[in-house]
């Protein structure tokens, strides 16, 4: 078994190309497979080394490592040898039309109520209107004739699937320019690198028929190939989770703090009959069953996400954070902060907060009471106790209770309104920073 990722390196990947290398990865280590890393950069108008290593970066972030690496760009005689057998063969023919020309044509089948495919016309072109348009400084580009009849196969998501070739364009495998596209290029990369099990989204069904045939026309055999069709990825409203893919890059959660089993655990069960639930990724690898994935489109929740994160945090020991804490930071401060944090991104600020400077919001109505805060702040060694001990002394002296209370020494000692537990922070922060955030609050 083997299966493979096929990111273009033209931007970073996002959390719905990032579903589908995940899928293929955790699927390919369940059933003792291989998992292949190809590089399509065979745009190289568009394709960024920059992106390459980014799209490698966030897979090993990701802890996704690959068995083989490929580029395309690197196989380009095997498709010139592929296109010169299909022109043998006389499944690839050369055609003339500008695209003005079959928009007029696509108008025309619309305006007969035909369906607006491709009408052949290039297929009755002789020898000598070649001639002629060559000579006169066309260069043709080059589609491949599909067979008639269906394409069936048992996708392992959407059950049995058929495509009906006659109902599609013969589609074009290579440019006016002799570039090959990706529907021919992925063909020959799947049969000569013996990939066995394709799992990408369904908008490659229709794809899916057309390499069929494709295989078949190059001497390759369909019933080599297992296809799996994840449902599309949508935003928490229903829409096009596309327009929302630059703020859900890997890149960007990754820099704001996003744990990576997080992301693995979240995108390898949305969709699916089971519970988003956080697993390390030996669990994810061994719990990763496509036939639970429905056939609906999965919504994506960032809130839910979040808060697979938080659990994760909330429950990590100090020895496997400790590397990714400020210099100095306990494992007391860890224990204080991390049932409220969301992201890794936000430990930095509390490690400000109890050891760093900040500047304390203005509060005039609650000057006085912070004033008898300062004067009756407990002497150290402070303990376990001293908070309870000093809010009860406050409150008899202040006559203030509950939200009264307790708001403005948390505005006062933090700057925030909620947070972690004032007990634990203020043993962290010492006496001195406290009573110096209690007069920085009166003074503002």
């Amino acid at each position: 078994m083997k299966l493979r990722f096929a990111p273009s390196p033209t931007g970073y990947l996002h959390v719905g190309n990032a579903r589908l290398a995940i899928a293929n990865a955790l699927f390919a280590r369940r059933h003792g497979g291989k998992f292949l890393l190809r590089i399509d950069d065979t745009d190289t108008g568009r394709s960024k080394p920059e992106y390459e290593q980014g799209i490698k970066t966030d897979l090993q972030w990701l802890g996704l490592d690959w068995d083989e690496l490929e580029y395309q760009s690197q196989r380009l005689d095997r498709y010139a040898a592929a296109i010169e057998a299909l022109k043998v063969s006389g499944r690839l023919y050369p055609c003339f039309e500008s695209e003005q020309e079959l928009a007029a044509k696509r108008e025309a089948r619309l305006r007969a109520r035909k369906p607006p495919i491709y009408d052949r016309a290039m297929l009755r072109l002789t020898p000598e209107q070649r001639s002629r348009a060559e000579a006169n400084g066309k260069v043709p580009y080059w589609r491949f004739k599909l067979s008639d009849g269906s394409k069936k196969w048992n996708d392992l998501v959407m059950g049995e699937c058929s495509v009906k070739l006659t109902a599609i364009s013969d589609p074009v495998l290579v440019r006016a320019d002799g570039t090959v596209l990706y529907t021919l290029a992925s063909v020959v990369d799947d049969i000569e690198l013996g990939v066995t099990h394709i799992v990408r989204g369904e908008d490659h069904v229709t794809n899916t028929g057309v390499q069929l045939d494709i295989i078949e026309a190059l001497g390759g055999k369909s019933k080599k190939f297992t296809f799996a069709h994840l449902p599309l990825l949508l935003d928490e409203g229903g829409g096009k989770l596309s327009k929302r893919f630059d703020a859900l890059s890997l890149r960007a959660l990754r820099h704001d703090g996003m744990e990576p089993e997080a992301v693995v655990s979240y995108l390898s069960r949305i969709g699916s009959s089971e519970d988003p639930t956080p697993m390390t990724l030996q669990q994810a690898i061994d719990s990763y069953d496509l036939s639970h994935i429905s056939r609906s489109a999965a919504r994506f929740d960032m809130h839910q996400l979040l808060g697979l994160n938080r659990k994760m945090l909330h429950d990590m020991p100090f020895e496997e954070i400790r590397t990714r804490l400020p210099e100095g930071a306990t494992e007391a401060f860890w224990q204080a902060i991390r049932g409220n944090i969301d992201l890794t991104s936000e430990i930095g600020h509390w490690w400000t907060v109890v050891q760093g400077d900040i500047v304390p919001p203005s509060m005039p109505d609650d000057s006085a009471f912070l004033t008898q805060a300062a004067e009756i702040l407990p002497e150290e060694p402070w303990g376990a106790q001293t908070w309870k001990e000093w809010t009860s002394k406050l409150k008899e002296v202040s006559g203030r209770s509950g939200k009264n209370l307790f708001r403005p020494l948390r505005l006062a000692l933090t700057g925030e309104e909620a947070g972690p537990e004032l007990h634990a922070l203020i043993q962290l922060m010492g006496r001195a920073r406290v009573l110096q955030r209690l007069q920085e609050a009166v003074s503002q």
